[in-house]
């Protein structure tokens, strides 16, 4: 059985429609909305294509209309694309949304699968680097095979006292200076972290054409193109307008370095 992994689409349908991979089952691991230009697309695809779907803490967010405040970072963006995806969406993608459990636990082709968008301790908000130590404690005791995860756009696998943990990283919001949407596949006893090219000035323009904060709007075309705002935001610390390399870019103010870094329940996954 080959099983497509999909996590962090973030409004992002552009990446999510370049994912052509085959599979026989897709599973998908939490944030569909937010962030990107058309959540409602992003929505409709995965009611149509994945055969299992959990909540993300974005997904949690857009359902409940829940008020976000942030000066910088990733909580910047998040206040900022929150209401404008809460527009987009009619009331049956937000009850689609409601609806997702935080975790599920299915077999498949003979191996028992654990879902859950950051940490089986904290379903929708720990942040989980790819460190065996961290993971240890919150697999003690599982009965499970795999556990798959997303929430810090990072992808990693690793194995940890015989439970295998796949990130398959962000399809729509890549920030590890990659530009490509990534994934994650699971094909008998091989997995494989898989990234590709998508049409990203496609979404850049449309983000550039909404009504979101020209900030915002900056932060996302270069994150979308590769990352480059993070670096700019730790250089340039807590300036207003700087110029880098001759070209004038908006940086954070009042924030200080480092704030940008994805902490529990800072909306940022």
């Amino acid at each position: 059985m080959r099983i497509l992994l999909l996590a962090d689409v973030h409004g992002n349908r552009a990446a999510l429609e370049a994912i052509r991979e085959p599979h026989d089952i897709c599973l998908f691991l939490g944030d569909l909305v937010d962030y990107g230009p058309d959540p409602g697309g992003c929505i409709n695809w995965v009611k149509q294509h994945a055969h299992h779907s959990i909540r993300g803490n974005h997904d949690h967010g857009a359902a409940q209309n829940v008020d976000v405040q942030g000066v910088g970072g990733f909580r910047f963006l998040t206040a900022c694309t929150r209401p404008p995806t809460v527009a987009a969406l009619n009331p049956c993608q937000r009850r689609f949304l409601a609806d997702l459990p935080t975790s599920l636990m299915l077999t498949l082709d003979g191996k028992r699968f654990l879902l859950v968008h950051a940490t089986p301790r904290d379903p929708m908000d720990e942040y989980a680097p790819a460190d065996p130590a961290f993971w240890a404690p919150r697999l003690a005791g599982l009965p499970v095979d795999y556990v798959c995860v997303g929430h810090t756009h990072q992808p990693y696998t690793l194995t940890v006292n015989g439970i295998t943990v796949i990130n398959p990283g962000s399809v729509g919001l890549s920030r590890d200076g990659n530009p490509r949407a990534s994934y994650g596949v699971i094909d008998g006893n091989q997995t494989e972290l898989k990234r590709i090219e998508y049409p990203v000035e496609q979404t850049v323009r449309e983000v550039m054409a909404s009504n979101l904060d020209p900030t915002a709007k900056q932060m996302l075309a270069d994150i979308y193109r590769g990352g480059a705002y993070l670096g700019r935001w730790l250089k340039n610390g807590t300036a207003g307008l700087k110029s880098v390399a001759g070209e004038e870019v908006l940086a954070r103010r009042n924030v200080p370095a480092g704030v940008e870094s994805i902490t529990p329940g800072d909306g940022a996954g």
